[in-house]
């Protein structure tokens, strides 16, 4: 006989789930002794559920296939809720199967008893407690296929006492039904898109992630319309790398020339992307919207025409249909701003730049302790990383320096926070990555406030020989949120770190690790970490003085950071 545990374990096995990540314990035992006796998963420890979240939520997404993660009675479900709402903000599907009280107890206050349907419902496409055993198997299919339907987050709750119940004789295995077949806007909509592009002059792209499926397409379009391409963060793996359209990031991360293409254009055509931040489009535009997802068109900007339907035959239909534009002169103007950007950029990134005269004269002002400057880190371990290495990145300024000092180029891959904005999650999303092919290079831009915030699951790492590759840029700083403080006009507090020596707590835990506070060691220390065949990581001081200032500036933001800048020295000079 087969118990609820052996199916579930079977039929996540048959659906090609490799790895379950969690905290063994209580209700959960009869799942984890089935996945002990089955040799195509793999249990993976973690020191805490939400690592474990973030882990499943980065493999669902290289993967585009179910992760899996799984949580304790109470406590341990309760610690999953935030790597989930990584994943949900993500469109990432996850499963997570959460422990609960024995049935007996359900509705008792029991000892450790949550109301998991009700603690889930927000993140979860699908929250269900299984009460029976011939409950299971149809929960179990409805739970994974609402998972990658949505895609999103799927809770399955299991009592202590149900796990190990047996299945009644004949009871039907769970059938995964996940075909997404493409879908195109109607004819009426495509002619209606191509009458609006031919009419404008200048037409710049948005695009994002959800266009990484269409780089073909998406070129071809580009080249006929001659159009500047803005690409999104999580769009730059796949459409960055010879890309002759392509002009960078808008945002807080961004660079003048997005800034130039969207202020310049007649026509703003989005494809496959939510970006989120308001004040960053251009105004007074038309704009259309191509995306699968409906309920995405419209809410971030005001939008004239919104095509639902996939990328690829969105685009290919575009350009089939749309007049070609023989004018350059647009695209033209934003790659030259686009590559002086660039070129000013790389400046930065020499680690004799503070030993020249101009330089010294700068060092004075935002660098006096001859610290490591951050964009020569990303910038050093972007030209060093393999081909098919996947970046994950925490959420601050080692986001900013990733976005502008590494490209994704050949078959590099990229997971961040990007959505929700945790911190934290660069660690464990590495994990998850590297739990999928411990050949491949996976390398994590750690914050040091993220990496201290999970530090004790650097001994993941070292227990299930995941050779991850940390990179810390340990400026004893929340270093986003002293931006934000300094750009509102507030003077710096509450944000430095008292850390330790990242590199001893390191190899104290069994990785390979090595600090570095000299500009001149970093290239040698950066090549000697790549190369361990272990996990390892780098604590590299960086200067927290150090900033990225967007695309475009705004007087106000400027105004506080100067006067942010007066009150610290005044501030500083009162306390010495």
């Amino acid at each position: 006989m087969t118990t609820v545990a052996e199916m579930i374990v079977e039929a996540l096995a048959e659906q090609g789930v490799r790895t379950v990540w969690g905290v063994v314990g209580d209700a959960l035992n009869p799942i984890t002794d089935a996945i002990r006796r089955d040799e195509r998963i793999e249990w993976l420890g973690v020191r805490h559920e939400e690592v474990g979240a973030f882990a499943a939520g980065a493999q669902a997404q290289l993967t585009g296939t179910i992760g899996v993660c799984m949580g304790t009675v109470g406590p341990g479900s309760i610690h999953l809720l935030n790597g989930l709402y990584d994943a949900k903000k993500s469109h990432a599907p996850v499963l997570a199967i959460c422990g609960q009280v024995p049935l007996a107890e359900l509705g008792s206050d029991y000892f450790q008893e949550v109301n998991n349907d009700l603690l889930f419902t927000d993140v979860a496409v699908y929250s269900r407690t299984v009460t029976a055993a011939e409950q299971a198997p149809t929960m179990l299919q409805a739970a994974i296929q609402a998972a990658l339907q949505s895609p999103g987050v799927a809770v399955l709750t299991l009592p202590g006492d149900v796990g190990e119940l047996e299945l009644p004789k004949g009871t039907a295995s769970p059938r995964i039904v996940a075909a997404h077949p493409p879908t195109q806007p109607s004819a009426a909509a495509l002619a209606e898109a191509t009458k609006l592009i031919d009419a404008a002059e200048k037409v710049t792209l948005l695009v994002g992630i959800g266009a990484r499926g269409a780089r073909d397409e998406l070129l071809a379009l580009a080249r006929k319309l001659n159009a500047p391409m803005v690409l999104s963060l999580k769009a730059k793996p796949g459409l960055e790398q010879d890309n002759p359209y392509q002009v960078g990031q808008s945002g807080l991360i961004g660079n003048p020339a997005a800034s130039k293409a969207f202020d310049d254009c007649d026509l703003l055509l989005m494809v496959g992307t939510d970006f989120p931040y308001r004040e960053w489009y251009p105004v007074g535009k038309t704009v259309v919207q191509v995306d699968v997802r409906a309920e995405q068109i419209g809410r971030r900007t005001s939008v004239d025409l919104g095509l639902v339907g996939h990328a690829a035959p969105t685009l290919a239909a575009l350009a089939a249909s749309v007049a070609p534009k023989d004018d350059e002169l647009h695209l033209s103007k934003s790659r030259e701003a686009y590559e002086s950007w660039v070129k000013r950029q790389q400046v930065l990134t020499d680690p004799q730049r503070d030993k020249g005269l101009v330089g010294r004269i700068r060092e004075r002002f935002d660098n006096s302790e001859d610290l490591i400057r951050p964009e020569l880190l990303a910038d050093l371990v972007g030209r060093q990383a393999d081909e098919d290495a996947i970046f994950t990145t925490d959420t601050g300024m080692s986001t900013v320096w990733l976005s502008r000092f590494v490209t994704m180029s050949g078959r590099r891959e990229l997971l961040g926070s990007f959505n929700l904005g945790s911190m934290a999650n660069a660690m464990p999303q590495a994990l998850g990555a590297q739990a999928l092919d411990r050949r491949r290079q996976v390398i994590a831009f750690c914050g040091d406030g993220g990496l201290s915030m999970l530090l004790g699951d650097l001994i993941t790492a070292v227990s299930h020989n995941l050779p991850v590759k940390l990179f810390v840029f340990n400026n004893g700083r929340l270093g986003m949120v002293k931006l934000e403080q300094e750009q509102g006009g507030l003077p710096e507090f509450g944000t430095v770190l008292d850390n330790p020596d990242f590199a001893q707590v390191a190899r104290a835990i069994g990785l390979h690790a090595n600090r570095v506070e000299d500009p001149l060691a970093l290239e040698q220390a950066v090549r000697d970490t790549l190369k361990q065949r272990g996990p390892a990581l780098l604590d590299v001081v960086t200067n927290p003085q150090e900033i990225a200032l967007p695309g475009k500036v705004k007087q106000a933001q400027a105004w506080g950071f100067a006067i942010a800048k007066i009150r610290e020295s005044v501030l500083s000079e009162g306390d010495s």
